[in-house]
């Protein structure tokens, strides 16, 4: 059973930091690229970044710069550290593995940034 866990979600002031963690099991981790997603109120799910199993990384053109994703291959886990957030990043933050036309999704964690 594929299970990807989100946690590190939280209120936080313009201006400030989170890091998002997913845990992920039941997949081979290490081949799946890993993403990270937003979904804003009211909002279609959006793109954050993505890393590849070869640790090539992309981001959505409007968060470079304050965005980066990481993993760990050995801890199953990859990271968002997401720094001068913004009211407008507000949203609930969701980890995707993709790999050979799968999808898996987490459940999300939320992410509120206070102006």
């Amino acid at each position: 059973q594929v299970q990807l866990v989100e946690s590190g979600g939280g209120l936080v002031q313009a201006g400030g930091s989170l890091r998002l963690s997913c845990a992920a099991s039941g997949i081979i981790f290490s081949r799946n690229t890993m993403g990270w997603y937003r979904q804003a109120p009211g909002k279609q799910r959006e793109l954050v970044a993505t890393i590849t199993s070869s640790y090539s990384t992309n981001y959505v053109d409007s968060l470079k710069g304050r965005f980066t994703i990481s993993r760990d291959n050995a801890k199953n886990t990859v990271y968002l550290q997401m720094n001068s957030l913004k009211p407008e990043d507000t949203a609930v933050y969701y980890c995707n593995a993709h790999r050979l036309g799968m999808d898996y999704w987490g459940k999300g964690t939320l992410v509120t940034v206070s102006s």
